[in-house]
């Protein structure tokens, strides 16, 4: 059976001795039924022949950015969007330094940070060049900026040396990309009301009063949820961050109360609802048609109470519903959580800490702690942020998984 059909994989080669390892990967991939497109670094030419990957992945392989032959432009951004996955095979040394601090001199690398689709690498270095502080500081930032780094393996390496460093075999790849593209889909049925990112509170037509939330994290357990099946409204406040999953529906908003109207509506046909969005407790009791004009020392500004979104709703929750809420908290942050998690009738909390570097708001990873209705508490790691809408999404699958057996 092709499990991989109609798969498209894009391969990038650097260079090292492992590159002739992917003429055998191409022809497993292909057996599979995935189409297969090459990119190669000049320095890769030196170990193993564009004709030969242009002949096993019946595509043109590409190394510049204009063929002189041709005089045809290659597209970096069009092969980041054709692909499914974009796989580094081998990755050195040099090219992982690029990938990490975004220098794009090649082809390759200009195409890794044009892709929307997930990136896997496969290491391929001489074991002290493997173990070296720098080498494995970047391959962190890979791993935090969502790429999937398969670990390289232990043997014999071309040095002659014997250690980690082996790209490992095209069959582990293979065994890699297939359970890549095996997704879960154990949230069929399942529709996902999220509220995310900050809320912008005005005070005159210029100024507004607003928090420093991205929306990362919501936008990471919406993209989840729908990655597993699920049907998905998004309620996103101002944000950067570009929602590029089809199967999310964006509502975006702007004020707590245009939030709160757009999720209202949305709530009773939810079955699970994460209130992940940092909307603002206060905003102006009046709003000024004109722009404020300076004028004395100091200025007045009265604020009113925002509707409570989560126990507004956390009200109205039936029994078949989940929800789940954040607190983002600077001290007593247990006792906060806690307070938080009976009054407005969550099912857990996701408690942050602004205390824990690198969590928190505008940051790709997180560290928090769940805190349950039955008083039992898990602590993470600091992790990437999709990392933890994973752990969200399990926790709520989890809950009701638990319910359909009562």
């Amino acid at each position: 059976m092709a499990f991989l059909q109609r798969k498209k994989i894009l391969i990038g080669v650097t260079g090292g001795i492992a590159a002739y390892k992917v003429a055998s990967l191409i022809r497993l991939l292909i057996k599979q039924g995935a189409e297969v497109k090459v990119i190669m670094t000049t320095s890769a030419l030196a170990f193993i022949t564009p004709l030969t990957l242009s002949t096993l992945s019946k595509n043109k392989v590409l190394v510049d950015f204009f063929d002189q032959k041709s005089g045809e432009w290659t597209n970096h951004v069009e092969l980041g969007l054709w692909a499914d996955l974009f796989l580094i095979a081998p990755l050195s040394a040099n090219t992982l330094s690029k990938l990490a601090q975004g220098t794009s001199d090649n082809l390759l690398v200009a195409t890794y940070l044009s892709a929307r689709c997930g990136v896997m690498v496969a290491p391929a270095m001489d074991l002290d060049m493997y173990k070296h502080p720098s080498v494995r500081k970047n391959l962190e930032t890979l791993r935090l900026h969502g790429v999937t780094v398969l670990d390289a393996g232990t043997g014999e390496l071309a040095s002659g040396l014997h250690g980690p460093g082996r790209m490992i075999e095209p069959e582990e790849i293979r065994e890699k990309i297939l359970a890549f593209f095996d997704t879960k889909k154990d949230l069929v049925g399942e529709v996902f009301l999220i509220t995310a990112g900050p809320t912008q509170e005005a005070i005159d037509p210029v100024r507004y009063i607003s928090n420093h939330s991205s929306g990362k994290m919501g936008i990471a357990v919406a993209e989840e949820a729908a990655r597993r099946g699920a049907k998905v409204y998004l309620v996103l406040g101002p944000s950067s961050v570009i929602v590029d999953v089809p199967a999310v529906t964006v509502i975006p908003v702007v004020s707590a109360q245009e939030m709160y109207e757009e999720a209202k509506k949305i709530h009773p046909d939810a079955t699970c609802v994460v209130f992940s969005a940092a909307v603002a407790d206060y905003g102006p009791a009046e709003v000024s048609a004109e722009k404020v004009k300076k004028s004395d020392e100091h200025l007045t500004l009265v604020l009113k109470k925002n509707v409570d979104i989560a126990l507004t709703l956390g009200k109205a929750k039936n029994t078949d519903q989940i929800h789940v809420g954040f607190a983002l908290e600077t001290e007593n942050e247990a006792e906060n959580a806690g307070k938080k998690l009976r009054k407005k009738n969550f099912d857990f909390v996701v408690l942050n800490s602004l205390k824990d570097e690198g969590a928190g708001f505008k940051t790709d990873t997180n560290k928090v702690t769940y805190f349950f209705s039955d008083d039992t508490r898990l602590v993470t790691d600091l992790v990437p942020k999709k990392q933890i809408a994973v752990q969200i999404i399990d926790l709520i699958k989890k809950i009701r998984d638990k319910q359909e057996k009562e």
